[in-house]
């Protein structure tokens, strides 16, 4: 935690646990919270993003978090795309992931990405918002993965500098030990699951110093056989979920450009993300009600093609 974030929170007002009131994150699939299914969460996924939300919001009744990130996206997309309408929301917390699919999908020089999101966090920082970036995992034990190793330390060493140069917040997967137990992951090995984000979002509400409710995990040791080493399944896995991954995003579909943000416009969260209800003169409130007439009539015409 920097100097400046400590004085701000000596200021933090009477009963706030933190001085932030809006909270806007951008990046890909990470972000958005694939890996994650909650049909009762906007967009249908949850992530490490709400999870901290949820946090952030309790005791702070004028709480907003939106999420701009969009699955696929390279950190080039995500900085075009995603920067300038988050700013536009004028954020006081932004958190800001991306370049993983560059590194990962695209063999992306990671000192050439690390300029890019330098200019932007930056950027963001001379707002006054305060900056969360993420040094990747180390996936050093997954086939194909291993071979990309380098890149990402790399990539992550920038992040850290930048951190250090702009004072943000980094939040270091590489060296969070939860994520070498292969529950924390999905079946394809790319995104996190349930638990992973779990771990992120504590590892990212420990880093902004914040107090929460959020339980560390404390796994059993993994089977001898688990996937790290069971090299039949690697094969398996490969094929299944890692080669037909890489060739959707060397060859978009046209529909890929379809795909919205599931929070792209600020709001109180509760619970799960379900809106509501908003303390009296919330400015939510009223296009919240509008959203949920929508849903209603929405809910209305799916019955009746059903039946």
């Amino acid at each position: 935690m920097t100097t400046e974030e400590q004085d701000l929170r000596a200021g933090t007002g009477a009963g706030e646990r933190h001085p932030w009131h809006r909270f806007v994150v951008i990046g890909d699939s990470y972000t958005e919270g694939v890996g994650d299914p909650e049909p009762r969460s906007q967009g249908g996924l949850r992530g490490w993003a709400d999870r901290v939300a949820e946090e952030l919001s309790d005791g702070q009744p004028d709480f907003a978090y939106a999420n701009l990130a969009v699955r696929g996206m390279l950190l080039g997309q995500i900085l075009d795309r995603q920067l300038a309408p988050a700013l536009a929301l004028k954020p006081d917390l932004i958190g800001m992931s991306g370049g993983g699919n560059d590194v990962i999908f695209r063999l992306g020089d990671p000192d050439k990405l690390a300029e890019k999101m330098d200019e932007a966090v930056g950027l963001v920082t001379g707002t006054g918002a305060t900056v969360l970036l993420f040094a990747g995992p180390d996936w050093g034990d997954i086939p194909v993965f291993s071979q990309i190793r380098g890149r990402v330390a790399i990539y992550n060493e920038h992040l850290h500098r930048i951190g250090l140069r702009h004072h943000a917040i980094v939040v270091d997967l590489w060296c969070l030990p939860e994520l070498q137990d292969g529950r924390m992951w999905d079946r394809d090995r790319l995104h996190l699951s349930p638990l992973g984000h779990h771990a992120v979002a504590v590892a990212t509400l420990n880093a902004l110093g914040v107090p929460h409710t959020l339980k560390p995990l404390q796994p059993r040791p993994l089977p001898a056989q688990g996937w790290t080493q069971a090299r039949a399944e690697d094969l398996i896995w490969a094929r299944q979920y890692f080669f037909p991954w890489v060739l959707r995003r060397l060859h978009p579909r046209p529909d890929d450009d379809s795909l919205v943000a599931k929070r792209p416009q600020p709001g109180p969260i509760f619970g799960l993300g379900r809106p509501g209800p908003f303390p009296p003169g919330h400015p939510a409130g009223r296009s919240a009600a509008k959203g949920a007439a929508v849903d209603r009539n929405v809910e209305g015409e799916e019955s009746d093609e059903v039946a």
